[in-house]
C-alpha cells in the first residue's frame, strides 16, 4: 500500500469550536498547491480519506476535485487518533493500493514513526500541508519505508 498522508493546511486560530476552525487564505492556496503537485507528479490514490473537522476537508477538496475522486469523512482521523487507530483503520482498506490521509499534528508524527518502527523519543516533524508518502508492506508497525516527506513551500 501506499500512504499518502496530508497534514491540514493553515487555518484561523480563532473559531466557535476547533472543530470550526476553517483554512486562511493562506491555506486555501497551500490546498490548491498539494492538489496541483500531486496532479502534475502523478501521485493519485485510490482513495482520499479525511478528519471530520472543517480544516480538513477544506485541504482534501481541492485534491479531490483536481484528481476526480470523492473525499470519505473518517471518525478514525479526526484529531488525536492513535497509531493503532489508523492501523486498524488502513486494514479496512487494504484492497486499495493508495490511499490518502488527511489529518492533524502530532497524530500523524506519531503513526510516521509507528509504521517506520522508530523509537517514541524520535522526533518528527510534519509541517501543515506537508505531504509524506510511505510505503507499507502491510498496515502495522514497523512495516514502512518512508518515500518523502515534502513541506508544501517544495510543492
Amino acid at each position: 500500500m501506499l500512504l499518502y498522508l496530508l497534514r491540514h493546511a493553515n487555518a484561523d486560530t480563532v473559531a466557535a469550536s476547533d472543530e470550526e476552525r476553517a483554512l486562511t487564505e493562506k491555506g486555501q492556496a497551500q490546498a490548491r498547491k498539494v492538489a496541483r503537485f500531486c496532479a502534475e507528479r502523478e501521485l493519485r490514490p485510490d482513495l482520499i480519506l479525511t478528519s471530520p473537522l472543517l480544516r480538513t476537508r477544506q485541504t482534501a477538496a481541492p485534491i479531490g476535485e483536481r484528481l476526480g475522486l470523492e473525499v470519505f469523512v473518517t471518525p478514525w482521523l479526526a484529531s488525536g487518533m492513535t497509531p493503532e487507530d489508523a492501523v486498524a483503520g488502513l486494514r479496512e482498506h487494504g484492497e486499495f493500493f493508495g490511499v490518502m490521509l488527511v489529518g492533524h499534528e502530532p497524530d500523524f508524527s506519531l503513526l510516521i514513526a509507528h509504521l517506520l518502527g522508530l523509537p517514541n523519543h524520535v522526533q518528527i516533524l510534519v509541517r501543515k500541508a506537508s505531504l509524506t508518502l510511505l510505503e507499507l508492506r502491510t498496515p502495522r508497525a514497523g512495516a514502512g519505508t518512508l518515500h518523502f516527506s515534502l513541506p508544501c513551500r517544495l510543492m
